[in-house]
């Protein structure tokens, strides 16, 4: 039985991996800073401190592969500069961890798998991102850089690396569809300022068979975008949504780019950016996504 280690493991997709492996039969070993608090009986819990540095070593020697998802919310609270830092910090202070561990502690570890985000690229309507383009220079381009640079040490290492640049990750279990839907359950589908804006999503189903693909596929090695291949617009994501969980049942709102400043501060310049990103290098792979347009998406998530 091959083992994997999930740091972040206890969050949205990393729930989701976790029971994919456990069907698979690996073992699954989430890192997390109260392992005595872990609640899946099926899982094995171990110990680490970002702040500290530590981590469990029997966990390292065990792991066949890591997947790293660890790293602060970017849309939970407003970005303060104490907040962006957290945010900054918990990505590449993880990474470290990581790398240091492989570097000491003796392992078999073949592969990294890491997440990254599309927030990597900028805001340009008109232009199809790809993996070889640069970042953006604002502060999640920025972020996102030090994040996968972070954890890119690991190839020196030996150690094999994929990062998956994802997009907004669409389940009803969280996430951002939880917030779109929020007004939807009063009948109001809400659009975000004039709702042109593109966005690059995936459905949490094809991103988990994503990270699975990039432990069970050894030719997976490098950058990917996780999004699917038909990104649509704000108004076509909330519509769709709208559509297919109410019928006829709802009435199309639309919040201002001004209220949108002012409720979000800075952090509403992701959420108004335009953005639509290629996953032509992950399909090249061979990889298939079960739900590749906005409708066969929300029609899954909300027939359960």
């Amino acid at each position: 039985m091959e083992s994997v280690i999930i740091t972040g493991g206890t969050g949205l997709i990393g729930t989701a991996l976790t029971q994919l492996l456990l069907e698979r039969g690996y073992k699954v070993i989430i890192l997390s800073r109260r392992p005595e608090n872990g609640g899946n009986k099926a899982v094995t819990y171990a110990h680490w401190n970002l702040e500290a540095q530590t981590i469990d070593k029997d966990a390292i020697q065990q792991a066949d592969y890591i997947v790293h998802l660890a790293g602060a919310n970017v849309g939970a609270r407003r970005w303060t500069a104490a907040r962006k830092q957290e945010i900054i910090d918990s990505r590449t202070q993880s990474s470290a961890l990581i790398y240091t561990a492989l570097q000491t502690i003796p392992n078999k570890v073949k592969k990294v798998i890491s997440a990254s985000a599309t927030g990597y690229y900028g805001d340009f309507t008109g232009h199809v991102f790809t993996e070889t383009d640069p970042p953006a220079t604002d502060y999640l381009g920025s972020t996102t850089q030090a994040w996968e640079q972070s954890i890119a040490k690991v190839t020196t290492l030996g150690k094999k690396l994929v990062i998956l640049r994802t997009g907004i990750v669409l389940s009803r279990e969280g996430g951002a569809l939880k917030e779109f839907y929020k007004p939807l359950r009063f009948g109001f589908a809400t659009i975000l300022g004039s709702g042109d804006q593109f966005i690059s999503w995936i459905h949490i189903h094809d991103l988990v068979r994503l990270y699975f693909s990039a432990i069970v596929n050894d030719k997976l090695e490098g950058i990917y975008n996780a999004v699917s291949p038909h990104p649509v617009s704000n108004r076509e994501l909330i519509l769709s949504m709208a559509r297919i969980a109410k019928g006829r049942s709802f009435m199309t709102t639309y919040v201002p780019t001004a209220v949108l400043k002012l409720a979000l501060g800075e952090m509403s310049v992701e959420v108004l950016k335009s953005m639509q990103a290629s996953p032509a290098k992950i399909q090249q792979t061979g990889f298939q996504f079960s739900y590749p347009t906005i409708d066969e998406a929300m029609e899954q998530l909300f027939s359960q």
